[in-house]
């Protein structure tokens, strides 16, 4: 999907939303488990209930991996159920170099058919750019988490060659760098919803590109205050929920 007909999608349903496909089976309705695919028909009935109001639909891989060789053929059947003016995110945080890398993006951007995967970043450019070489994909990689441990690297902040404490953070260095990788028509970035303070900051470091936007209401991510300080002029947020 192209950055033009993304943000057509939001004009026409006035929405950001992002519906997350996390289907864990041991939580799916009872009345379902009997189901010969529960996960599919699961996922099923969630795509028909979101479709009109949703711009995108997220889904977590590790859930269906678990599952072996019928959890990939419910992600495969789930891929190609969803209404294709909808954008589609598998959120497997791939992070690898060169052909691995080449090859993790061949699986989902040609095999599986999704128009984004998450990407980690630590790895450097060489771990990035085979997500950048598909036309019309798009790599979504972190860049200010909402668990707890982003503490731990993300904002840590960085130390100058003369041994004094740089006021940028880790998080920070990553989101300028990696930016000018790609370009905002390939390259989006996952910044967690109970950050939102730190979203104006970061809007200006990276304002053109989209953002991934996860933790939105259960996490206790504010809607209001994602809004407030992500949106920019094309809208340029996905709020997961």
């Amino acid at each position: 999907m192209t950055r033009k007909q993304l943000i057509q999608q939001i004009q026409l349903k006035r929405s950001y939303l992002c519906v997350g496909l996390d289907t864990d089976i041991n939580k799916i309705p009872a009345y379902l488990q009997t189901h010969p695919d529960a996960v599919f028909e699961f996922n099923k009935q969630i795509i028909d209930a979101t479709q009109d109001l949703c711009v995108a639909y997220k889904i977590n891989t590790a859930f269906y991996e678990a599952m072996g060789k019928k959890g990939w053929e419910a992600m495969e059947k789930t891929v190609d159920y969803i209404p294709k003016e909808q954008f589609i995110i598998a959120d497997a945080k791939r992070g690898d170099i060169g052909n691995t890398s080449s090859q993790y993006a061949k699986a989902f951007f040609e095999t599986l058919h999704f128009d984004a995967i998450t990407v980690a970043p630590y790895m450097g450019e060489d771990s990035v750019k085979p997500f950048l070489a598909f036309e019309h994909k798009w790599a979504i990689v972190l860049g200010l988490t909402s668990n707890t441990g982003s503490t731990d690297f993300e904002q840590l902040k960085l130390v100058s060659g003369d041994g004094n404490q740089d006021s940028e953070f880790l998080y920070e260095a990553v989101l300028k760098k990696v930016s000018s990788w790609g370009n905002t028509n390939n390259l989006m970035f996952v910044i967690g919803a109970t950050k939102a303070s730190d979203l104006g900051e970061i809007r200006k470091i990276i304002p053109g590109h989209f953002l991934l936007v996860p933790g939105v209401g259960f996490q206790g991510g504010s809607l209001k205050e994602v809004s407030k300080y992500g949106l920019n002029n094309d809208c340029g947020l996905f709020g997961k929920c």
